[in-house]
């Protein structure tokens, strides 16, 4: 009887040392993401070349001219990018003269088709109306989810002018972890447009 209780003690301790000589448990990481260094920001004015539009903009945000492959000259002067290394993100900026009535709903139509193209990962879109001083009105978009393009937006004075821009991430967007890099610079592209006026 006494060697039954023994050989059971002998077990449950040699069952015991081999649970405690095995690998430590394994814990699931904490959830993380990449560190971010916020660029400082200092105003700064575009006023470049021939474009018939000013406004300001972060200094953060660089001016890139907007070019085709083999140096073929870009559909317009104005077209250009405004590039943030730090941020990894780009807002691209593109400006059309506008020839009549139907150009302009031309133009009007496909900045919609172009943030449309996103609702297929998108889980919400919202239009809110801009309607400035000194004849700049227009539309700005916002796409929630895994989107290429969060923030699109067009100005337009109905006559003359139309411009549009978009903003990209340049990598696989995560909304969780890209979420306070776009509340940093929608800031700055809700100044554009608060600042944009056309050239007289």
């Amino acid at each position: 009887m006494r060697s039954h209780y023994l050989t059971h003690f002998v077990l449950l301790v040699g069952i015991t040392l081999m649970a405690c000589t095995g690998d430590e448990a394994r814990m699931p990481k904490q959830r993380m993401f990449p560190h971010v260094a916020y660029p400082v920001k200092k105003d700064t004015s575009f006023t470049h070349g021939e474009c018939p539009f000013t406004f300001t903009f972060p200094s953060y945000l660089v001016y890139r001219q907007d070019s085709f492959f083999f140096g073929e000259k870009p559909v317009n002067d104005c077209w250009f990018d405004l590039n943030s290394q730090a941020l990894g993100a780009s807002l691209h900026c593109s400006y059309y003269p506008v020839n009549g009535r139907a150009d302009l709903d031309r133009h009007i139509e496909d900045a919609f088709t172009i943030t449309g193209k996103h609702n297929i990962k998108a889980n919400a879109r919202k239009e809110t109306l801009i309607s400035g001083q000194k004849g700049v009105n227009g539309i700005f978009f916002e796409v929630d989810g895994p989107v290429a393009s969060p923030v699109q937006f067009f100005l337009t004075d109905s006559t003359h002018h139309f411009f549009r821009a978009s903003l990209y991430f340049n990598a696989t967007v995560n909304p969780d972890s890209t979420a306070p890099v776009l509340q940093f610079i929608r800031q700055d592209i809700e100044k554009i447009i608060s600042t944009f006026e056309w050239k007289k």
